[in-house]
């Protein structure tokens, strides 16, 4: 298979000579068994320990970090297979590169704040610290040394971001962009991440923590978040062409959580904080696009040079 591209007048031409038979399903396959062994090697330590155990936290490190290195090999396995020849190096395809990184770092952290305007204002309108007060304690070195020494603050912040990002975002979506075009592989990739989820139920099941429909209604409605979150980082992986924006989008939504409008219903000032989380949504929406410009990552990204047919989501 051989890819032509140029880059003309703002638009994206790819002359495709030939698509390899099957190549659907070879890319669903390997997203499968990439999906099946970043799970499984979380089971692969017997325990009788919960999961928020430091000592099981830290046997999943290493199985997944593992298991993420190995990755790359699907994607190199994949490209051997399928005959496809990109353009871009292995490295690019899957989000690592230097061109357009500043823009990358920051304005889809920047975005996904807007998102949580809400929450965060909420947040910081029951904050007992001033806004001083909280720039010493980030500032403090005792503060970071505190969180890394905390199995499970580096699991959310750090472990689980990066590596479910690197799986399930980097080296998947150059394998589906091919076969069914970005705007698909978006909404097709966060499929194995919700299920890659499902997960949890064994554990809550094993250690009963809770009746069987209650997990497994969390468990669907676990599914959905995940799965809408995956979307979103996808749409960032594929439009910024790199992977610190998904990992620090993933890390932030760890620490923030979902957002919690119950208590904000009932806040004394819930007017003026439900206000924001229409607005917060509202901006998102408007600025989803501009902030994610294919011009200040470098157009066109790695991943939109994979396909015939870019879309708006690649042009």
């Amino acid at each position: 298979c051989e890819w032509k591209y140029g880059f003309h007048s703002g638009q994206l031409h790819a002359n495709v000579a030939s698509v390899p038979d099957g190549l659907c399903w070879v890319s669903i396959l390997s997203c499968l068994l990439l999906a099946c062994s970043y799970v499984g090697s979380l089971y692969v330590w017997k325990s009788d320990l919960p999961r928020d155990h430091p000592a099981v936290i830290k046997r999943r490190f290493t199985s997944v970090l593992i298991v993420s290195a190995l990755s790359p090999v699907f994607v190199w396995a994949w490209k051997d297979f399928t005959g496809i020849q990109p353009g871009p190096s292995l490295l690019a395809l899957m989000g690592i590169r230097l061109e357009g990184l500043i823009p990358a770092i920051i304005l889809p952290l920047l975005l996904t704040m807007v998102l949580f305007l809400g929450p965060l204002i909420q947040l910081a309108m029951d904050c007992p610290w001033g806004f001083i007060d909280g720039m010493k304690v980030v500032a403090d070195p005792c503060f970071w040394s505190l969180c890394l020494s905390d199995m499970r603050w580096l699991r959310n912040q750090v472990v689980a971001p990066l590596t479910e990002e690197f799986v399930f975002r980097a080296c998947m979506l150059p394998m589906l962009v091919p076969c069914a075009g970005p705007s698909t592989a978006i909404f097709t990739c966060p499929l194995f991440f919700g299920v890659a989820h499902f997960h949890h139920v064994i554990e809550l099941l094993r250690f009963r923590q809770g009746t069987v429909s209650g997990i497994f209604l969390s468990a669907v409605f676990q599914f959905s978040y995940t799965a809408v979150f995956g979307a979103y980082t996808a749409f960032i992986f594929i439009r910024t062409g790199h992977l610190v924006g998904p990992v620090l989008c993933h890390s932030f939504c760890n620490y923030m959580g979902f957002p919690a409008l119950s208590t904000a219903l009932d806040h004394p000032h819930r007017l003026m904080i439900l206000s924001f989380y229409v607005l917060g949504v509202v901006l998102f929406f408007l600025l989803i696009f501009p902030m994610t410009d294919l011009l200040f990552y470098g157009f066109p990204t790695p991943v939109c040079t994979l396909t015939s047919t870019p879309g708006s989501i690649c042009s």
